[in-house]
């Protein structure tokens, strides 16, 4: 089986870039960027990934990300990530990147879009992998600017993808950015959000109708309204689902409680996904392996997994054509 899931073609939509960062990297850039860690050694930082819930998840995250500078730093954090996941049977990547975080600590955001997209170039060259840019918002911080960095971005909106909303959920609903998603839908950019993680499936509605996102990063409390689950299942909706990452941030105490099942029981229109990597215990093959060993799911259910992935991913319809090919040579 894992040789199966190696080979299958494997999309990923729910990826934040940040959260790629390997302690090994870590600590190397720190070392050439002159940034002084609390970590004495890589194992240092691997200790520290215990965490209690999302924001204590966060606070190492925004720790680590210190080290990002230049935009060699950006380029070599997203090839580091690119690289293996094309060793995973990974074909295609949408990256979430969050420019708040990195402009709150005076790196501009040409050098973070430069840096990534010289990185999606060479993995477009070299490893024959797509990719797709999702700006995140951050959702604790003012929706004002959120707004200001929208506008801020326009020598760079043809190359979006996408707009999405991130951070720590709780306290902060969806309905709080919808002037600045009002905006980008009239740039005409499509719109994603993180709801239904830690927050109540009443964020998964909002998103859905204030921000009138195509798709839901998590989404997996929604089975707490059966109403809000028709819906989902009637409009098609796409669920970007992150079981290792559930397991990390404790949604779920074990992998083999995870509402997956029940949620593919329902009809919803789900893929697999890794969030962050490097925190969370792996990349793709490693979520669909634990998927595997915790729900004993047949290899139709994860090729339907795969193709509900290149279906909704943000990519060229020639491209689509060929994974989708690729994936029906695999069954």
């Amino acid at each position: 089986m894992r040789d199966f899931l190696k080979r299958l073609p494997k999309a990923e939509l729910h990826l934040h870039i940040e959260g790629t960062l390997e302690p090994e990297l870590m600590m190397a850039l720190a070392e050439r960027n002159g940034v002084s860690l609390p970590y004495a050694s890589e194992d240092e930082v691997r200790a520290a990934y215990d965490f209690e819930d999302l924001q204590s998840f966060l606070d190492l995250y925004y720790q680590g990300m210190s080290v990002l500078r230049t935009e060699r730093d950006f380029h070599d954090l997203a090839m580091d990530y690119f690289q293996r996941a094309h060793a995973e049977g990974v074909v295609h990547v949408e990256l979430h990147v969050d420019p708040q975080a990195h402009l709150a600590r005076g790196v501009c955001l040409e050098t973070v879009m430069e840096g990534l997209g010289q990185a999606r170039r060479r993995a477009e060259r070299e490893l024959d992998m797509s990719t797709a840019l999702i700006m995140a918002f951050l959702r604790d911080r003012p929706a004002e600017e959120a707004m200001r960095l929208l506008e801020r971005a326009e020598p760079y909106w043809e190359i979006l993808d996408a707009v999405g909303l991130d951070s720590a959920e709780l306290g902060h609903p969806p309905a709080k950015f919808a002037e600045v998603f009002q905006r980008a839908r009239a740039l005409g950019l499509p719109r994603v959000a993180h709801a239904g993680e830690e927050g109540p499936p009443e964020y998964i509605r909002e998103a859905l109708d204030v921000l009138d996102v195509c798709r839901v990063d998590h989404g997996v409390r929604c089975l707490e309204d059966p109403e809000l689950v028709a819906r989902l299942r009637e409009q098609g909706t796409v669920l970007t689902v992150c079981p290792l990452s559930n397991l990390r941030l404790k949604v779920v105490e074990r992998l083999d409680d995870h509402p997956l099942p029940e949620l593919l029981k329902s009809g919803l229109n789900l893929t697999l996904n890794s969030d962050d990597p490097a925190y969370f215990g792996g990349g793709m093959l490693e979520n669909f392996e634990a998927c595997q060993r915790a729900f004993d799911w047949s290899r139709g259910t994860f090729i339907d997994l795969a193709r509900n992935a290149i279906d909704a991913a943000f990519m060229s319809e020639t491209r689509r054509t060929e994974l989708l090919e690729r994936l029906k040579a695999c069954g």
